[in-house]
């Protein structure tokens, strides 16, 4: 692969020309990578309801023409000045946001929200210059989330790279660049259940499937699925869910049902689809005294939280946690080898598979509410 390092690398990427429209096969320049970036070539690559959410570009600044594209799975083809953790031929995932390992953030054992590439959705060029390094017949192509990995090439800032394990398949551990790890991450991570313990998972997509797979891990004896989507409860099954609640069945609250199912609230929650009511009753479903609530889905901009502050005082508990609380470069590699050690299952999260010249069908697939990672092949 070194042989086309420091030349303009010609490929195909799927284009978003505009919003909501379906994406184009077209040819792209890859420029090469500039002072700590490198060019990675993209085997396999999955969607991500994030990639619908800008490519729909309903509630944000619509940046076009786009390479959309975050979780994924490849190898380093070439790096830039400065980098000396990666080489050509390293098996890497791409994460959407990053770790310097200089800022307070990252030095912080607590944090996971670096100062220089913490994610940036508005972004749609490389730090270090300013620039994109795609173009079509020399006119530029934005970036997206600094990863862009719907393209056989892309290049990424070196502190958005994992580097793991080169026997770990790629073609099933690139879902763990994104929503996987943000799920498991918030419980193993941040809500921390210990074994026997109850747990609420509100909201049953990839993202809370992930969660309550990891109140699995941790060994919860009860894990109880909230969601509005009676479908999903025999899938949910398959990540220890062991009780499934549709609010739309109760005329109280879900967090009252929630209490009264387990005697006095759950020991531990977790909120996963961004809606500001199902924050609120993932707060108030947990027990007082020791209860701990995670939020882990991203509400819209002008949503308000209302509890009353005696659920506080009444000695429960809310966090927030961004990417599960894993720092990419440090601690991605381990969930991978979770993975290889059979202590995680991936498997179960990817439910289709298309060839990258029918990725419009990813797309259709989630637009449908159609299973949970469709992966996509690069090479035919």
């Amino acid at each position: 692969m070194s042989g086309t390092a420091g030349q303009v690398i010609c490929c195909k990427a799927a284009v978003a020309w505009e919003a909501g429209k379906p994406l184009v096969i077209e040819e792209v320049e890859v420029a090469p990578p500039q002072a700590m970036e490198v060019r990675l070539k993209i085997l396999y690559t999955s969607l991500c309801h994030t990639d619908v959410y800008f490519w729909e570009a309903k509630g944000q600044t619509p940046l076009f023409p786009r390479i959309f594209g975050h979780e994924a799975g490849g190898i380093v083809e070439s790096v830039g000045e400065g980098v000396t953790d990666l080489k050509p031929g390293d098996h890497v995932l791409p994460i959407f946001t990053g770790e310097c390992k200089d800022c307070a953030h990252c030095k912080s054992e607590e944090s996971n929200l670096c100062d220089l590439l913490r994610i940036n959705t508005d972004r749609g060029v490389m730090i270090h210059d300013g620039k994109s390094r795609f173009t079509i017949k020399g006119k530029p192509v934005y970036h997206f989330l600094g990863t862009s990995t719907f393209s056989e090439y892309t290049v990424v800032h070196v502190g958005c790279v994992a580097k793991i394990n080169p026997l770990a398949p790629l073609d099933k551990v690139c879902v763990l660049s994104c929503g996987i790890s943000t799920g498991l991450g918030a419980t193993l991570n941040v809500a921390k259940p210990t074994k026997g313990s109850t747990v609420a998972v509100f909201g049953l997509g990839a993202v809370g499937l992930a969660a309550a797979e990891g109140a699995r891990i941790a060994g919860a004896s009860r894990i109880i699925g909230v969601d509005l989507n009676p479908k999903r409860y025999e899938d949910a099954k398959k990540f220890g869910v062991t009780d499934f609640v549709n609010p739309k069945d109760h005329e109280k609250s879900v967090q009252e049902v929630i209490v009264e199912m387990t005697g006095g609230g759950v020991d531990r929650s977790l909120e996963c689809t961004g809606n500001v009511n199902a924050m609120i009753s993932a707060f108030e479903c947990v027990h007082d005294g020791w209860g701990v609530a995670v939020i882990v889905g991203v509400p819209n901009k002008d949503d308000v939280f209302k509890t009353h502050p005696i659920n506080l005082l009444n000695e429960r508990t809310l966090k927030g946690t961004f990417f599960g609380n894993y720092k990419p470069r440090s601690d991605i590699p381990a969930v991978v080898e979770k993975y290889m050690n059979k202590e995680l299952e991936v498997e179960k999260f990817i439910t289709h598979s298309v060839p990258f010249s029918e990725i419009n069908k990813a797309f259709e697939y989630m637009l449908n509410g159609e299973g949970l990672r469709c992966i996509i092949h690069m090479e035919p």
